[in-house]
Parts: C-alpha cells; sequence; structure tokens
C-alpha cells in the first residue's frame, strides 16, 4: 500500500475529506505513515472520535498493510 492508496482510502470514507499523507521515517517502509486530514465531518466531535472515523476509513489495512500513522485531523474552520 503507497501513499496514494492510503489517501484514496480516506477520500472515499469521510464526506469532502482533504487527506495529506507522507512515509515520515525511512521512505522504503511504507508501512508507517504521516497523515493529515480535512474533513467537516468533524464537525462537533471529540478528537478521540475524529480518529476513530479515519481507522474506520482505513479499516483491514490498518492492522495488516499499515503499521502505524501519525495522525491529524482538522475541521475545515481549522485548516484556514
Amino acid at each position: 500500500m503507497d501513499e496514494t492508496e492510503v489517501k484514496n482510502l480516506i477520500e472515499a470514507e469521510l464526506p469532502d475529506a482533504t487527506a495529506t499523507v507522507t512515509t515520515p521515517r525511512d521512505p522504503d517502509d511504507d508501512k508507517h505513515y504521516a497523515v493529515e486530514v480535512v474533513s467537516p465531518a468533524f464537525e462537533g466531535k471529540s478528537l478521540v472520535e475524529q480518529h476513530q472515523l479515519v481507522h474506520d476509513a482505513l479499516g483491514e489495512h490498518l492492522t495488516r498493510e499499515i503499521h502505524a500513522i501519525e495522525l491529524t485531523t482538522e475541521t475545515p474552520a481549522e485548516a484556514n
């Protein structure tokens, strides 16, 4: 799984989401990602609930193909 696939999974599952995905560690280690997601789906949700939405979007990939993510979530208002 590469950065584009992670981005596409998140954006497909979260309404109007914009995801930025990078590999902050060794570029050859494609199982660690830094993920920044901006979505109106986060409005009124706690940080834990926001992160759960992203984890749900990644589904089984999070336990099989992705070892770890450094996750940042924001609403559109927080991103501006």
